[in-house]
């Protein structure tokens, strides 16, 4: 269904679904990862864990995530993405569920680990069947709809989890996200056409011999160091950000509801508009400015005094616009790297990498952290310069990345 006509941006009615549909698909995700991170003074203190362990929590659905799909990688492109897709979900919904009915910290970080060996891999298999169907000139667009998924989850997940959370138990989020998942596969699985154009384009290299061919070829090396660099940022702040906000800051817990709800709704406008100027303007200029918008930010969000909720709201609003723009400006540039063949492959290593190098950030920056008396979050800052360090390297590494997708696309 690939939109053919150069001279409209126009999306026929399935192509609207499946833009749809998939974004919704990546709110569940999504929400399934986000919300552990506001979770995460509850979970300190009702099961008595370090900061160390709940790293780990949040880590150990990234490492079994980074494992699934790179070993994916040796037969995504070997079937229909469709089924791909349904067969992963499922997956994810359960791995979910056994999250919502943990009864302590070793069933808990279990439950996070096959949530991840499912749900790490949904992301590429999204991204390959966004790359299948819409052509780069106005993938930034579509990007930007699917990533909505992201604000989204802060508009209405992540405070209505919390709420859940805050009147009943820190259980009922991940059921809440059980519950919204399962129409979503079944609508996947009625409506949604078989995606398998690339199936005859496919070479009948085994499984390993897949894999080796993906990770040689140099362009596919440099997306995936871009990747990890990308990756490093939020899942280095992530984890403790809610903890910081509620011990340092002196956030009211009743208060982040109001807090993600407004933070969501900012990226969620953005996303659509940056998503818009990107095919414009250019994904490479886009994500230049959405890296030294964040860099500032970070800067400022991980220093924060004492500060009065609706300063911190519009601090942590302009924060996740800057992260929104990087996001949609360098998915779209790293769909355009590898060729149709091998896409579902590139798209299986390039997920892996970021989940495993996320996972490891996840596992540093709780090193770098600790509490202190009364259960203050000390060495914040600390976290927010080495991702700002990785935030400069990134914007070099994109640079060669936006080169060679213009080349390869002047040669073509």
């Amino acid at each position: 269904m690939r939109n053919s006509d150069k001279s409209s941006a126009v999306f026929s009615r399935y192509e609207v679904f499946v833009i749809a549909i998939l974004a919704f698909l990546q709110f569940t995700v999504v929400l399934d990862f986000m919300v552990l991170a506001p979770l995460g003074y509850i979970l300190l203190e009702e099961m008595n864990i370090t900061a160390t362990q709940f790293a780990w929590v949040v880590s150990a659905y990234a490492l079994s995530a980074g494992v699934s799909g790179f070993l994916s990688a040796g037969f995504a492109d070997k079937f229909d993405r469709k089924k791909m897709l349904l067969f992963f979900y499922v997956g994810f919904i359960v791995g979910t569920l056994f999250c919502g009915i943990a009864t302590s910290y070793i069933y808990l970080l279990l439950a996070r680990i096959v949530t991840g060996i499912f749900g790490g891999v949904l992301a590429s298999i999204s991204f390959a069947i966004i790359t299948d169907l819409f052509e780069l000139r106005v993938r930034g667009r579509v990007m930007g709809f699917v990533q909505m998924a992201f604000a989204a989850s802060q508009v209405f997940g992540l405070p209505i989890g919390l709420e859940l959370a805050r009147r009943f138990n820190w259980h009922m989020p991940f059921l809440m996200i059980a519950g919204l998942a399962v129409p979503v596969w079944v609508l996947v699985f009625v409506r949604m056409k078989p995606v398998d154009a690339h199936l005859k384009l496919r070479d009948r290299k085994t499984g390993l011999a897949n894999i080796l061919s993906i990770i040689k070829v140099r362009a596919h090396l440099r997306a995936f160091l871009t990747t990890t660099l990308l990756a490093v940022g939020g899942y280095m702040l992530m984890p403790f950000s809610t903890p910081f906000l509620v011990k340092n800051v002196h956030i009211e817990d009743k208060d982040l509801f109001w807090l993600y709800t407004v933070t969501g709704i900012a990226s969620m406008i953005a996303g659509p508009l940056i998503g818009r100027l990107s095919d414009r303007a250019g994904k490479f200029k886009v994500f230049v400015v959405g890296s030294v918008l964040t860099m500032i930010l970070v800067g400022i969000y991980t220093n924060l005094p004492v500060t009065p909720l609706r300063w911190v709201m519009l601090v942590n609003a302009i924060l996740f616009m800057g992260i929104t723009a990087r996001i949609i400006s360098a998915s779209a540039l790293l769909t355009a790297v590898p060729e149709p063949a091998s896409r579902g492959g590139f798209m299986a290593v390039n997920s892996s990498v970021q989940q495993i190098s996320g996972g490891i950030a996840s596992i540093i920056s709780g090193m770098i952290v600790y509490q202190a008396d009364a259960g203050r979050i000390m060495n914040y800052n600390v976290v927010g310069l080495v991702v700002i360090g990785t935030m400069i390297i990134c914007v070099f590494l994109m640079w060669n990345i936006n080169r060679y997708v213009f080349s390869k696309k002047e040669n073509a």
